[in-house]
């Protein structure tokens, strides 16, 4: 483990040689925070179709919902907070054995139960707030999906909007006014670096065309995350993903960009745990060194069922830790595990729980990332603001997220729309990536500014 000097000092030379900055900033004391009590709340949601079904983990998606959760506190303000719902990432046992309807119902009842669990737990800050309310939250989704194995991050995904709600208000009962402000003190550190670049991970489900990726080359994308885990067996698992990876890497490997030193594009897979042995995973990369694909592959995300403990440290490629990590102890497992990425995911598994996972890693020299759900416009600026703050991915150089919002709703073009800084330069992708200037930090994204569209649900008749 460094210690703060060396920290800053390393930091330093990276913001030298990367494009970013680093601030050792010195925050005013401020007096005590305020205690919030909630004492009214509210939720509704948007169903928000898919251009095609949208598959990985085994299964397909066809459509999203956009909840909504609106807390008001007994100052008097009130804030609302979004979410995306993924009953497929959250758990693929539950989205498999129900309607997609049905399980996404499922997943809004747990909303509902968190904010009822918020109106009996006052807050000094969210951190607290959801290690307050989880181990109960915890027990009542099992109870309601009647899934006594539900997977953990089905509990996560439907405590973002509630979540998000919280930090909003949070920062406005003490007077936050941009994110870095508003990040509790213990969890600045592993947030403190502002990118000026953060790389967009262009994501490709199994059934994506050829001809999409080529024209996304075009466009200047060079990061592209490959969906691995197909249907089937693990032998027909395998086989499908070597295919799809020589489809990739046939269609990619002689264009060129100047964003990476060699001027090659780069690979990342994400199999979300799909693989139930790293033999398995060792077949995968030969198969990639055999057709030259493998010295462009940056990192391999989750690869492993979350119960395998074998050590990844010698496969070749940096393994990064997704699903798996549901906490700081899985975390630390993981990197005795031999894995050397942490995937942050505040829209899937809360901004809370992301600030812990941004600080362990920042202690260990884990280097971090930030991937999608396939979500709105306004949660890639809360997701952004993640990126936007983590040192730079070792062999990019810049921050690295995943966004796939654009290519998978049908309604997109209104979907920006109700992002309430959908005109800012920062929020429009350009040549593969986000440029982040000294506005959108003073802005934060956007993220403290309402959004209309979203807050008119609650406006109805």
């Amino acid at each position: 483990m460094i210690n703060r000097r060396q920290f800053i000092k390393n930091t330093s030379l990276i913001a030298a040689f990367s494009g970013g900055s680093f601030n050792e900033r010195t925050y005013p004391v401020k007096k005590a925070m305020k205690n919030i009590k909630i004492i009214n709340t509210d939720a509704d949601f948007e169903r928000e179709k898919l251009v095609r079904p949208f598959g990985f983990k085994g299964g397909y998606l066809t459509e999203l919902w956009q909840v909504a959760a609106k807390l008001t506190a007994s100052s008097g303000l009130s804030k609302t907070g979004l979410a995306t719902q993924s009953v497929l990432y959250g758990d693929a046992n539950l989205f498999a054995r129900h309607t997609e309807a049905g399980g996404n119902a499922l997943m809004f009842l747990v909303v509902n139960k968190a904010l009822t669990l918020m109106k009996q737990t006052p807050f000094t800050d969210p951190v607290m707030l959801l290690d307050s309310i989880f181990p109960e939250l915890v027990t009542e989704a099992k109870r309601l999906t009647g899934s006594a194995d539900l997977n953990i991050n089905f509990v996560y995904n439907a405590l973002i909007s509630a979540d998000n709600a919280a930090w909003l208000l949070y920062a406005a009962e003490n007077g936050y006014r941009t994110f870095d402000e508003m990040i509790p003190e213990p969890y600045k550190k592993g947030l403190s670096f502002h990118n000026k670049k953060v790389a967009i991970m262009y994501q490709v489900p199994y059934g994506m065309p050829v001809q999409d990726l080529k024209d996304a080359a075009a466009a200047g994308y060079f990061v592209f995350k490959i969906k691995t885990g197909h249907p089937g067996s693990q032998s027909e698992m395998l086989q499908k993903d070597m295919e799809k990876l020589s489809q990739v890497h046939a269609a990619l490997k002689d264009f060129r960009t100047n964003q990476t030193a060699d001027g090659k594009l780069i690979y990342t897979m994400d199999a979300n745990a799909r693989y139930e042995r790293k033999e398995s995973v060792m077949r995968y990369l030969d198969h990639a060194k055999k057709i030259g694909a493998f010295e462009q592959i940056l990192f391999y995300e989750e690869p492993l069922v979350e119960q395998n403990e074998e050590n990844v440290s010698d496969l070749g490629v940096r393994i990064g830790a997704d699903e798996s990590v549901h906490d700081e102890a899985a975390a630390i497992r993981r990197i005795e595990q031999g894995y050397k990425a942490m995937v942050l995911k505040g829209i899937a598994k809360t901004l809370s729980m992301s600030v812990k996972i941004a600080k362990l890693a920042a202690e260990h020299q884990i280097p971090c990332l930030c991937a999608d759900l396939t979500v709105n416009p306004v949660l890639i600026d809360w997701n952004k603001n993640l990126a936007a703050r983590v040192l730079p991915f070792p062999g990019i150089e810049m921050g690295l997220m995943e966004t796939n919002g654009d290519m998978n709703y049908k309604n997109w073009k209104n979907m920006l729309n109700y992002h309430p800084s959908a005109g800012a330069s920062w929020v429009q992708p350009k040549n593969g990536i986000f440029e982040l200037n000294d506005d959108y930090y003073a802005q934060s994204g956007g993220i403290f500014e309402p959004s209309a569209h979203y807050n008119e649900l609650f406006n109805k008749g």
